[in-house]
């Protein structure tokens, strides 16, 4: 068995990786939206989100809606493949 993802193993970022997988990965979620949805603060989310991005798990789309700037959020491919395996290898380690 091989270990564990260091990258979506840490509690925030799993369950940022669980959000968005339920999303699929032609779909984005606004951060606003995701950070309520987790309960977590702009900073901490950040943080996280930039580790995902970093590993090419998630990637975020800036854009001007209005006069304002919007972020979205969505999974990679790359990051569906990543989290399915994920999920294997903690059901065996079960």
């Amino acid at each position: 068995m091989g270990e564990l993802d260091p990258v979506i193993h840490a509690d925030a970022r799993l369950r940022v990786m669980s959000s968005l997988n339920t999303l699929g990965s032609t779909e984005t979620i606004a951060f606003p939206k995701l950070r309520t949805i987790l309960g977590m603060t702009a900073g901490n989310l950040s943080t996280h989100l930039r580790k995902l991005e970093d590993a090419g798990y998630i990637q975020q789309n800036k854009v001007i809606q209005g006069r304002s700037p919007a972020t979205f959020v969505g999974i990679t491919t790359q990051g569906a493949a990543a989290f399915e395996a994920y999920k294997r290898q903690l059901l065996e380690l079960l």
